[in-house]
């Protein structure tokens, strides 16, 4: 029953110093979604990505619109 579905509550980040990215791994596909430092390079992990709807949640709690880089 959909009565007590989680509600997503929107965050906001520092977009004039992050950038959304998906980190991924080679060795066993694991995906992380999080964002990274632009001066730094350093990525700061939010979430696991097993699959497209937690991506499309991600995409929906921080408002991007714009697709996510993937980095390995």
């Amino acid at each position: 029953m959909g009565l007590f579905k989680k509600k997503i509550v929107t965050k906001t980040y520092d977009k004039e110093n992050k950038k959304p990215v998906i980190k991924a791994s080679i060795c066993n596909g694991e995906q992380v979604a999080g964002f990274k430092d632009i001066h730094t390079g350093k990525i700061e992990e939010v979430m696991l990505i097993k699959n497209q709807a937690d991506l499309d949640a991600f995409k929906k709690m921080y408002a991007i619109d714009e697709e996510i880089e993937k980095e390995y």
